[in-house]
Parts: C-alpha cells; sequence; structure tokens
C-alpha cells in the first residue's frame, strides 16, 4: 500500500514570515474587506497553523490597522504621483473626481468603510484610520491652495473645502458599494458642486488638459 509522503515544510527567517503574513492580510483585505483579516484567515491563506501567525503577530488589532494604512498609503501615493502631472490646479481637482469615482477603486473604499465602522472598537485602527484621513485631506487641501496662490480658485480656507470636497467622494464612493440607485456614473455632477466650492464655472473642472 502506498503512503502519501509528508509535505515539507520551509523554514523562514522571523522577517520572511511577517512579510508573508502582511502580504496575506493586505491581499485579503483587498479581496474580501477588514473583516477577512482573522488569524484563521490569514493562517489558511499562508497554508500554515494559527499559532504560527498569533506568534509573529500576536495583536490582531495592530495587525489590521497596519493593513489599513499599507492598503490606504498606497492608493494615497498612486493618486498623488497620478496628480503630479496634472499641468495646474484646476486640471489636478478634475483628475482626482475622476479617479476616485471611476469605480475602479471599490477594493479600497470597502477598506475604508469597513475601518470606520471597526475603528470605534480599536484604538490602534481608529489612530491609523484618523492619520490616513489626515494625509488625504493635506493632499487635496495643498491643490487647492495651489490654485488659490495662482488666482484660480475663490476659496477663504482651503482646508475646510480639502475636507468637504473628501467628504462627498468618500459618501459617494461609499453609496456605490451597495449600488444605490444602480451605481450611477456621478462625476460629473461631483464636478459642478466642487466647482461651486472652489468659486470657478461649473464645467471648469476637466479631467484631463
Amino acid at each position: 500500500m502506498s503512503s502519501i509522503p509528508a509535505r515539507t515544510r520551509i523554514r523562514k527567517s522571523p522577517v520572511e514570515r511577517r512579510e508573508e503574513i502582511s502580504a496575506a492580510a493586505i491581499a485579503l483585505a483587498l479581496e474580501q474587506g477588514l473583516l477577512a483579516v482573522t488569524l484563521r484567515g490569514i493562517a489558511a491563506r499562508v497554508d500554515v497553523a494559527s499559532g504560527l501567525v498569533a506568534h509573529y503577530a500576536p495583536s490582531m488589532d495592530d495587525l489590521v490597522a497596519a493593513t489599513f494604512s499599507a492598503i490606504v498609503r498606497a492608493e494615497l501615493d498612486d493618486v498623488r504621483a497620478l496628480l503630479a502631472d496634472g499641468p495646474d490646479a484646476i486640471h489636478r481637482v478634475g483628475m482626482l473626481v475622476d479617479t476616485l469615482l471611476d469605480g475602479s477603486r471599490d477594493d479600497v473604499t470597502l477598506v475604508w468603510v469597513q475601518a470606520w465602522a471597526l475603528g470605534p472598537r480599536s484604538d490602534a485602527l481608529a489612530a491609523a484610520v484618523r492619520e490616513e484621513m489626515d494625509a488625504w485631506q493635506e493632499l487635496i487641501a495643498d491643490v487647492v491652495a495651489d490654485g488659490v496662490a495662482l488666482g484660480t480658485f475663490d476659496v477663504p480656507d482651503a482646508a475646510a473645502v480639502a475636507w468637504q470636497i473628501l467628504a462627498m467622494i468618500d459618501g459617494l464612493n461609499a453609496h456605490s458599494l451597495v449600488h444605490w440607485h444602480a451605481a450611477p456614473d456621478r462625476r460629473d455632477l461631483t464636478r459642478r458642486s466642487i466647482a461651486a466650492l472652489l468659486g470657478v464655472p461649473a464645467d471648469a473642472l476637466a479631467a484631463s488638459p
């Protein structure tokens, strides 16, 4: 009678294990949301025992927070690089609306929505959410301030307007996750609403030069 040979376990360094666990957590969060980032979920993804995951990630709160930060900071870096190609502030705002409301970032939106829901029960996650929200607001405020400095935007408080723009985009993206009103394309209306906040003509926020 033949026997099935036992699988050979590959010994990995602590650094390799932590990187493997982090990568698995990020993949799970992007596929299924932060709620999927559990000991069992990660262990199954990496094909190891739950105890091994717990050894290298003793605090799931910290791991979930780090996973959230890694995902949303990568998106922020991506958007920042995209906006760097915009010729001026008015085009950069249009580009921002287009890339954040085109429906291609729903996986990150789900991570955000679940982070807001889970944050009140996790100090680590709440702190990470606040930090990343501040980073997004700062990016938008910088773009608005550039427009004000050039006389393009008529805005008394760039930071406050940045919060309004961010809240508008976040709310619309959250609605799209449940296909509210069949998740219509709201980019044109959003550009017009933001144009009013910036004191420019309703059709001024072109998506590209």
